[in-house]
């Protein structure tokens, strides 16, 4: 196996670990959210005036994909719309108190798995950090032209 093949599978090995290892803890702090709402009720708890098109840029989806996820989470009570007085077109999204207990539980399960791998972070050097963020950005840029040769926006499919 060469090189590329090696980093590639590594990553991708390295992804299924974390998420084989997370899931279970996940799943029963999480119980009777799907993945897909507590990450849209994560970027929500970010990102002010978040609206169905910012998330389906950010989470590759489609609008009408994260209409049907915001749609379920206004009705379970955890998020809730609202316009701005300067922009009465478009609909934002923001928490609730009960958007913003999942959040904060979801955020003190991502604290708890960082300690967990602190001790693997505590090793990685400023130069080996600056190695692994610019390759990072260079695959993440180099795999948008590809989408945009494609002529396909995969964020409005």
């Amino acid at each position: 196996m060469n090189k590329e093949d090696q980093v590639i599978m590594g990553v991708r090995d390295l992804f299924n670990k974390m998420v084989w290892l997370n899931k279970h803890k996940m799943e029963d702090s999480l119980k009777g959210y799907k993945p897909s709402e507590v990450h849209c009720i994560e970027y929500i708890g970010r990102n002010v005036d978040s609206n169905v098109t910012k998330l389906a840029e950010s989470f590759y989806m489609t609008r009408s994909a994260i209409s049907k996820i915001t749609k379920k989470l206004m009705q379970k009570g955890l998020i809730e719309s609202y316009q701005r007085p300067d922009n009465r077109k478009e609909i934002y999204f923001k928490l609730t108190g009960k958007g913003k207990e999942i959040y904060k539980i979801h955020e003190e399960l991502h604290k708890e798995f960082r300690e967990r791998d602190q001790a693997v972070f505590e090793q990685v050097t400023e130069e080996q950090y600056n190695s692994i963020l610019s390759f990072v950005e260079k695959y993440s840029n180099h795999l948008d032209g590809e989408i945009k040769k494609l002529g396909v926006d995969p964020k409005a499919e």
